[in-house]
């Protein structure tokens, strides 16, 4: 059988030593095939965000094993690490961490220029991901020109243009209206199904969970629940 994207076989983290030890994981078995869609929920300090920041090889594991598509990440050295987050996952984050006074075209750019990739190709591929996300015409706005849901539109081109494996969003809605975060989900769903990103999502709103195939309930730093759900909330055969 072939090996699942993603797999955390016993995983522990722990943060701090002696009597300020504290244990973020306690030993997660999870899998994530290709072309799923997760939502990862639970209470803060539940271990859903350390268990992100280790999948998206942010952060590492005190004990266990994460493999990603058959390689054992504990195996590869720091620089071999920032090699698979550059050429394999893509991030969304809740704040958009786009530059101030950096056009929406330019802050696209940024992972296709740590790509080494040629000036020409960079401007083609970052009009291509802001027109999918529906931002054509907007190439040379910079962020104080653009509203939450643009930002994040930018935000959401700036994780495709490289066309990642994994898709990895923390709380991508939680800064945005219920119109625009609505808008933001239907766009991901949209990429999940046509261009079979995988997609991991972070967040605490059961409305947004809603959006995704599969929900992982993290409780004390374990899966407390993991259930497939019907079709995503927008999607219609």
């Amino acid at each position: 059988m072939a090996e699942p994207l993603i797999r955390l076989a016993q995983v522990s983290k722990v943060y701090g030593r002696g009597a300020a030890a504290m244990q973020a994981l306690r030993g997660v078995d999870l899998t994530i095939e290709p072309g799923e869609f997760v939502a990862v929920m639970g209470p803060s300090g539940s271990g859903k965000s350390t268990c992100m920041n280790i999948i998206g090889c942010l952060d590492t594991p005190t004990s266990g094993s994460f493999h990603f598509q058959g390689v054992d990440v504990g195996g590869l050295s720091r620089n071999q690490r920032a090699l698979l987050r550059r050429h394999y996952l893509g991030f969304v984050f809740q704040g958009f961490n786009l530059l101030n006074r950096t056009s929406a075209q330019e802050n696209v750019e940024l992972p296709l220029i740590y790509r080494g990739t040629p000036a020409g190709e960079r401007h083609r591929l970052s009009r291509e991901a802001l027109q999918a996300v529906g931002l054509e015409g907007w190439e040379h706005h910079t962020q104080g020109e653009l509203s939450g849901g643009q930002q994040q539109r930018v935000a959401i081109a700036r994780a495709i243009v490289t066309r990642p494996s994994v898709l990895l969003a923390d709380e991508p809605t939680g800064n945005l209206d219920t119109a625009r975060s609505h808008e933001i989900m239907e766009l991901l769903s949209r990429f999940n199904r046509e261009l079979g990103i995988t997609i991991v999502m972070v967040t605490h709103e059961a409305e947004i969970a809603a959006f995704a195939r599969r929900t992982i309930q993290f409780v004390d730093g374990l899966v407390d629940d993991d259930r497939q759900s019907g079709a995503p909330v927008g999607e219609h055969d």
